[in-house]
């Protein structure tokens, strides 16, 4: 894929993913993102903060994920090259870029529009041919296109949302940051054949996942919530 990075920036890139590697045991999870370049993800004015192991605003009161929160919660879906995947929450795309250079396809959902267009734009021009953005209903994920083998949720829900839980298939995973609008736990489920297993994965800080079975958007909870992802 398309490469702006000058060599200053690969030298700040190869220093965070040294940093990522200390948290996250996940060598083909780390040489996907490293194909990735963060710096197309992020507005220009922001590009020499584009491998900071950080958060970064995109506009419309969203976020990039930081890089090692990302790294996390695609190591915790174990993709397989044949999986079809589920985001919900594109953003800018950068999560659904590292997914499609480990996953057979991506499926994504967003539910700002303009972030929705901009995220498919970038994607394409990138050359992601196996990355599909869909602008979100208000019901959870895309049903229509399931069910997913893995699915991956860049938005805090108030409780495990079930309606993504049934779109899984056997066997699938879904990584998912469960809690109250100020703070939340990282959870993976695992569908089994008669329930679904879940595992607590560590804290984090997300922005509200809007939808049916997840937060209203005039929650009177979210109005003093920012939301930037955080460790």
């Amino acid at each position: 894929m398309k490469d702006g990075l000058g060599s200053g920036f690969r030298g700040l890139k190869d220093r965070l993913f040294e940093q990522i590697r200390d948290e996250v045991d996940d060598e083909r999870v780390i040489r996907a993102m490293k194909r990735v370049s963060r710096e197309n993800f992020v507005p220009a004015e922001l590009h020499d903060q584009a491998y900071d192991d950080a958060a970064l605003p995109i506009g419309q009161r969203q976020t990039i994920s930081q890089p090692l929160m990302v790294a996390m919660m695609v190591s915790a879906l174990r993709v397989r090259r044949s999986d079809k995947v589920l985001e919900v929450g594109t953003g800018s795309g950068y999560q659904a870029a590292v997914l499609a250079e480990l996953a057979g396809q991506v499926v994504t959902v967003e539910r700002v529009p303009g972030l929705c267009d901009s995220a498919a734009a970038r994607l394409a021009e990138l050359g992601y041919s196996n990355i599909t953005v869909y602008e979100a209903g208000p019901e959870l994920g895309r049903r229509a296109d399931g069910p997913y083998d893995a699915i991956v949720v860049a938005a805090a829900a108030p409780r495990l949302p079930r309606a993504l839980m049934d779109q899984l298939a056997m066997g699938g995973r879904l990584v998912v940051p469960v809690g109250s609008a100020d703070t939340q736990e990282l959870m993976r489920v695992i569908r089994g054949p008669r329930d679904f297993s879940i595992h607590t994965l560590g804290g984090c800080r997300f922005v509200p996942l809007i939808g049916d079975g997840a937060w209203a958007e005039d929650d009177p909870d979210l109005l003093e919530h920012t939301g930037d992802p955080q460790l």
